[in-house]
Formats: C-alpha cells, sequence, structure tokens
C-alpha cells in the first residue's frame, strides 16, 4: 500500500512526489508516456538540448518558487526576446518602442501613444468585447493586423473576433526600448536541460513509465491512500458532462547542418497564410552561438503547428472562455466531492499555467496534505 499515487511525471506531480518523499511517505508515480518530465521533457541532440514539447522559459517574482527550483539545477541568464516576422519584415517582441518605432518611425513614448490612441478613437472602440477589440485598444489597429491577428488565430483556431479578451491581456506593453518579453525579476532556462530537474526529483522514487492509470482504474485506486490526478479531470469522469475543450500543437523538428538558423531562440510568424506559429532553434536557449572556440556546425529546430484538438490527441492549452469555464465548474463540484483524489496542473484544474504557477501549486497542495 502506497501512501500517494501521482499520476503523471511531469512537473507538478513531481514537486509533489518529491515532497511527499521528503516527508517519508511511500510514493508511487505513474505515466503513461515513455519518458518522464511531461512537456518540459528535453532531450540532448548532438550536445543541443531539445525542448520536446515547445518553449519553455522559466521565469517568476516569486522567490520561494525560483530558490526551489535552484535545488535541482543551475539556470543560466536566458532573456527572452522572441522576433516576429510578417511578410519579411521583422519586429521586435513584446510590443515596445523598438517595435513602434519599426512600425511607424516613431520615437518618443508620446509619439507611440498619439499614434495608438488616434487608431482607438477611429475603431471607436470604448469596452471591448473580444480579443480583437482588445488588442485594438492596447496598440492600435496596425500592429493587431500585423502581429496579433494572424497568429492569435492560428493559435486558437478561431478568428480574434470570437475569442475572449483576457487572453491578449498577459502580452506586455511597453513604452520602453525593452525587448525582454517578461518581467520578472528571475528568469533563465536549467543547464543541461528540463529533464535533469525531473530525474532529481524522482530519485529514489518508484516510477512505472509506459503506464495508463485509466486502463487499470480499479487496481491502482486499491493500492494508494490517495491519488494526485494531473490528468485531464473530464477524462477522468468519462466525459459524464462533455467534453472540455483545448488546443493542440504539433512539432516538426529538423537537424540541419548549418551553425546558426534564424539568430534566436524562437521566431514568431505571425500571417495567417504560414500555417506554423514559431520556428524555435533551441541552442540558442543556452547560447550554444556564442563560443567562438566552441563552434557547433549544426543545429536542430522546431516549427510548431497549432492543432484542434480531438479525443486522444494530446491536450496543451484549455480554452478557458465562458462556455468552457461554466463546463469545468460542473467537473469541479464533483472533483470537491472526493475523498482520495486531489486533481492538480494544467489538465487536472483546467487553468493555463506557468512553470512557476505550476510549482507555486504543488508546493501548496503538499502543505496541505502534509504539513
Amino acid at each position: 500500500m502506497y501512501d500517494f499515487l501521482v499520476v503523471g511525471a511531469g512537473l507538478f506531480g513531481s514537486v509533489f512526489a518529491y515532497e511527499a518523499n521528503k516527508a517519508g511517505k511511500k510514493v508511487l508515480v505513474i505515466d503513461k508516456r515513455s519518458t518522464v518530465a511531461g512537456n518540459i521533457y528535453t532531450e540532448n541532440i548532438e550536445n543541443i538540448n531539445v525542448h520536446k514539447y515547445g518553449a519553455h522559459i522559466f521565469h517568476t517574482n516569486n522567490k520561494k518558487v525560483w530558490d526551489y527550483v535552484q535545488q535541482f539545477a543551475e539556470f543560466n541568464r536566458y532573456t527572452n526576446s522572441p522576433i516576429a516576422v510578417y511578410k519579411d519584415e521583422l519586429y521586435n517582441l513584446p510590443f515596445n518602442m523598438n517595435t513602434f518605432n519599426k512600425m511607424w518611425g516613431v520615437v518618443t513614448p508620446q509619439q507611440a501613444k498619439d499614434r495608438i490612441d488616434a487608431q482607438v478613437k477611429e475603431a471607436r472602440i470604448t469596452t471591448p468585447k473580444n480579443l480583437e477589440e482588445q488588442a485594438i485598444s492596447m496598440v492600435g489597429k496596425d500592429i493587431y493586423e500585423k502581429l496579433i491577428e494572424g497568429y492569435t488565430g492560428k493559435q486558437w483556431g478561431k478568428p480574434c473576433s470570437e475569442l475572449p479578451s483576457f487572453i491578449i491581456k498577459r502580452l506586455p506593453v511597453r513604452f520602453t526600448y525593452d525587448n525582454n518579453y517578461f518581467n520578472d525579476k528571475y528568469q533563465g532556462i536549467p543547464i543541461g536541460g528540463y529533464t535533469g530537474i525531473i530525474e532529481k526529483m524522482l530519485e529514489g522514487i518508484e516510477v512505472r513509465l509506459n503506464t495508463d492509470f485509466l486502463e487499470n482504474r480499479d487496481e491502482y485506486s486499491s493500492i494508494a491512500k490517495k491519488i494526485i490526478y494531473t490528468g485531464m479531470i473530464d477524462e477522468y469522469y468519462d466525459y459524464c458532462y462533455g467534453e472540455l475543450e483545448y488546443r493542440s500543437l504539433r512539432f516538426e523538428t529538423e537537424m540541419l547542418n548549418v551553425e546558426n538558423y534564424q539568430g534566436n531562440a524562437v521566431v514568431n510568424y505571425t500571417e495567417y497564410e504560414v500555417p506554423y506559429t514559431r520556428i524555435i532553434e533551441h541552442k540558442h536557449f543556452e547560447f550554444g552561438c556564442q563560443n567562438a572556440n566552441e563552434v557547433n556546425n549544426k543545429t536542430v529546430i522546431t516549427r510548431e503547428y497549432p492543432a484542434e484538438w480531438t479525443k486522444g490527441d494530446e491536450p496543451y492549452y484549455p480554452m478557458n472562455d465562458e462556455k468552457n469555464n461554466q463546463l469545468y465548474t460542473k467537473y469541479k463540484t464533483l472533483s470537491d466531492k472526493e475523498e482520495n483524489v486531489v486533481f492538480g496542473g494544467r489538465l487536472g484544474m483546467y487553468r493555463y499555467f506557468d512553470m512557476h504557477n505550476v510549482v507555486d501549486e504543488a508546493l501548496k497542495l503538499s502543505e496541505k496534505l502534509l504539513g
């Protein structure tokens, strides 16, 4: 008999498992994938740590969380400064004075604000009702049409006029010449990749891979006093109220016999006609082209394609619109009645989390259940 069965060897499950093991509890971790680390899994290819399931940059203002992850790896000083490409025009992200200067030729913050205000006034937006109106009210029509409309439509599979406004509110808008995407005090990439972090967390803990909890639900439910479930909450309940909506992703990874393909870790392609949303060149996460004495004449790139999710696909992003949030509330009501099952993580809580949020939520649950 185990004290805890943790379903899912991703970040949430691994943090909880580490804390439970440290507290002297007997823990079993299972995962239906053949690897640990969930979506933060990194694989070393030609001495390049490849982010197999999309770019992951750790960033936070939470010193407790930052200090916590430092136990498991040394982090470099990587700063996320993506580039956006629209019809061979290059723009800096997040939206800042470099973006405004390239778009309009303005050089002062006031000139940029005046240009945005004029376009908002022309659009006659007072209270934004959807993502399109919210975006225009933030950065004006020109930037919306070139850098937001196509990219966001691809990402979510819907026109911006049909998406909730809160999605775009996560994007920074700055009237300074600052290309640092995140405002957070702490930011970086673990040297050697994320997989090593999870492997250290799970040291000394029994882990079974290629193991699907739902295929042997009765057996696994009977061997643990409590279950920490990080899979899809609607799937756990056999979709009894209907399917929650997600967005999926498809990745095309390619090794190239060049030292440096695009000069940046992340380049977004904002035209709707370009089927992928971004190209990731993984070596730049760990400054693979910085040292002239250690030239690696190969590089690995990944094209990231958004995809419609259907049952059986890998879910990446919850569609937190009003309809889906109401449906989730029904499943949450069911889960609150569970005595021996606790749901966690992005899929278990049906919420968009960055990595620091996941660590924080897992630590809160650990404190609650372990004392």
